[in-house]
């Protein structure tokens, strides 16, 4: 008879459920939240099992590797199919996820998850923690421009580079306001500092990944654009066509159709949101910065004319997606195309 597990991870401990082929729980039982903890109480129950159905969690990854290293069939599923499941129960506790979770295995009912590599977490951890410093250093910038306000000081627009010195200099002669900015200035030039630091580490990573190189030949796409997305897809393979690259990142219209109501609403915003903003703001440096033609800035701007800038960049966004997941697949460069002549009335500035 077959057997399915179903592991409700926590931080510490993890409940474990095993049901046969019928629906029937054969053994309940429970495991800290290690990888040698879970391979031995699998073993103890010593049933052969079809699946081991992990939900996707931030532990999901590191557990996901050692149980399928020791030769245990885990399988990571996405998170909305397991609340759904959840749901079903009335009442909401570890036990009742880790059946919900082994019947999810046992009927088949899921969407198996592409477990990133341990590199691909890496960059993407690092790309996070730049990210983090980045926005720490606007919150407090952002004081900072309060407290002059306070005061009837008006800081304008400096560069990150510029903006403590504009700052001192503006509170040099007021005694009150300068020991309320100074501490948070000497935090700001440490963040800076960092910030500079990791920047490197990325720089450095994108010289030597050849996809990364290669995804830079696209205008608008850097070396955060670039590394974030090498990170989130991981494997070029994951998906059977590129347009499915911008659904996956959440840059594709959300639906609701139902009888004779059919909605077509905003961006589903599901999937990567550090791959997502990185493409909206790749999108808006092609549109807005480039000035070298290429059909698919062209194609932008006509979408800016008609539809508005907002929506040209998100539209941009996704066509990125696809042409980085495509350029990828077939280890090609980006081609801009050939430009119109101006005769012709359909040359873009």
């Amino acid at each position: 008879m077959k057997h399915f597990a179903g592991l409700d991870v926590s931080l510490e401990e993890t409940t474990i459920c095993i049901v046969d082929e019928t629906g029937r729980i054969v053994k309940e039982t429970r495991a800290e939240s290690e990888p040698q903890a879970l391979i031995a109480a699998l073993e103890e129950i010593d049933l052969p099992l079809e699946r081991v159905g992990l939900e996707a969690c931030s532990l999901t990854a590191w557990l996901h590797e050692d149980l399928r290293r020791a030769g245990w069939p885990a399988v990571c599923f996405e998170t909305r199919q397991a609340n759904a499941a959840m749901k079903t129960m009335p009442n909401k506790t570890d036990r009742n996820d880790a059946r919900a979770l082994a019947q999810i295995m046992r009927t088949g009912w899921f969407r198996q998850v592409h477990v990133k590599s341990r590199q691909a977490r890496l960059w993407r951890s690092l790309l996070v923690a730049r990210r983090t410093v980045l926005n720490e250093m606007r919150s407090i910038e952002n004081v900072v421009r309060a407290v002059l306000r306070e005061a009837g000081l008006k800081l304008g627009t400096p560069s990150r580079a510029a903006f403590a010195a504009r700052v001192r200099d503006l509170v040099r002669d007021d005694a009150s306001v300068r020991p309320l900015v100074e501490p948070l200035l000497t935090i700001l030039a440490t963040m800076l500092y960092q910030l500079a630091r990791l920047t490197k580490q990325v720089l450095a990573i994108v010289r030597q990944e050849e996809v990364c190189r290669r995804l830079m030949s696209v205008p608008g796409v850097g070396p955060i654009t670039a590394l974030a997305f090498r990170a989130t897809i991981d494997r070029p393979d994951c998906f059977k066509r590129s347009r499915d690259g911008g659904a996956h990142l959440g840059l594709t219209p959300a639906r609701y159709q139902s009888g004779k109501t059919d909605i077509q609403g905003k961006i589903s915003r599901c999937g990567d949101e550090l791959a997502r903003t990185a493409l909206y703001e790749a999108a808006h440096t092609l549109l807005v910065r480039s000035r070298k033609w290429s059909s698919l800035r062209a194609w932008g701007l006509q979408i800016a004319k008609r539809r508005g800038l907002a929506r040209a960049q998100v539209a941009v966004a996704c066509k990125l997606a696809v042409v980085l997941h495509r350029l990828w697949s077939d280890a090609t460069e980006f081609r801009f195309g050939k430009a119109p002549s101006p005769a012709s009335g359909l040359a873009t500035a």
